[in-house]
């Protein structure tokens, strides 16, 4: 079957719009599918349209079913799809989900954020992430902890480091922030940041392998973002034995879990820093995030990403 799969993110990118197409293609043409990313939709005849972000990619669903009014198409919800684009840009938003014959989400609050005509053909499918290659092995002088994510004002990138700003002198945390500023005003802050604060380190944009070798030294995550559609960086965590610390937002919640016990309030950096204090300071609690990430590690396996994408695509190929 040839499929096409488009996405806003173009080649260059590593966002997780990107991310999320090449594993997607990768797993359909195990299952012996042509599969074709393109940013935009080029008019082409395809068995299958896979449209990954309603907002971003409205022009192209439209152009699609216009011209293919019987054509099988699934459109995936991006995290600003359900944080921003359903309030903001209503109209168009939801014009490309009532078009999709399935929508899929990323974590298992999405439901709520849509109307309930649309619910129906709603699907959640969890990121997959693959193990790593060896046993971690925490650094053991310091209490080092990674904040892994691009500095833009929805990742809230700063608010790890100000919360280590509040621990103690005795403490030993020092966070490590792996990825790109989208604006100079954000590198510029990022440098003014480890100036001033010996505690944070920020290394710019970094391959995949760098982000896995940090995984298998840190002694645990912070996910700060102030809204997520899912994000596969939680996915990696916990396949990875990585203990999570993560911001209350419905993207992280859907993820986790609502009995999950490494969440703070969003944007409040005074409680990010108690539950970092409690980490550094109480094995127990680390050892509960541990363990409350080996009950969902099964979720984030690969051959299960996979199954829940191919029920999906030969479920709407026989219903067209």
């Amino acid at each position: 079957m040839k499929i096409s799969l488009l996405t806003p993110a173009n080649k260059q990118s590593k966002s997780g719009n990107r991310t999320t197409a090449l594993r997607w293609a990768g797993m359909l043409r195990e299952a012996s599918h042509r599969v074709c990313i393109d940013v935009d939709y080029s008019g082409k005849p395809a068995d299958l349209v896979i449209a990954i972000h309603a907002w971003r990619s409205a022009a192209s669903i439209l152009r699609y079913r216009e011209r293919f009014p019987g054509g099988p198409l699934v459109v995936c919800l991006g995290g600003t799809d359900v944080n921003t684009f359903l309030n903001s840009h209503p109209e168009k938003t939801l014009r490309s989900l009532d078009l999709a014959d399935a929508l899929i989400c990323l974590h298992d609050l999405v439901g709520e954020a849509l109307p309930a005509a649309l619910r129906n053909k709603l699907h959640v499918v969890h990121q997959s992430a693959l193990p790593l290659p060896g046993p971690r092995r925490p650094a053991g002088r310091n209490f080092d902890i990674c904040v892994i994510g691009h500095l833009r004002e929805v990742k809230d990138p700063f608010r790890t480091a100000l919360a280590a700003r509040r621990l103690p002198s005795e403490s030993r945390l020092r966070v490590v922030h792996l990825g790109k500023a989208q604006t100079p005003d954000f590198a510029s802050q990022a440098g003014a940041e480890m100036d001033m604060n010996p505690r944070y380190r920020w290394l710019g944009e970094v391959p995949s392998w760098r982000v896995r070798r940090e995984l298998a030294k840190t002694r645990l995550m912070v996910i700060s973002s102030n809204q997520e559609g899912g994000a596969n960086v939680v996915s990696e965590a916990i396949v990875a034995g990585v203990p999570v610390i993560a911001s209350d937002i419905p993207g992280n919640v859907g993820l986790l879990g609502r009995d999950y016990p490494g969440y703070y309030p969003v944007r409040n950096e005074a409680a990010l820093a108690r539950l970092l204090h409690r980490a550094e300071t109480e094995p127990a609690f680390l050892d509960t995030l541990e363990r409350f990430g080996r009950k969902l590690k099964p979720l984030f396996r690969r051959d299960r990403e996979q199954a829940a994408l191919k029920q999906i695509v030969n479920s709407v190929v026989k219903q067209r």
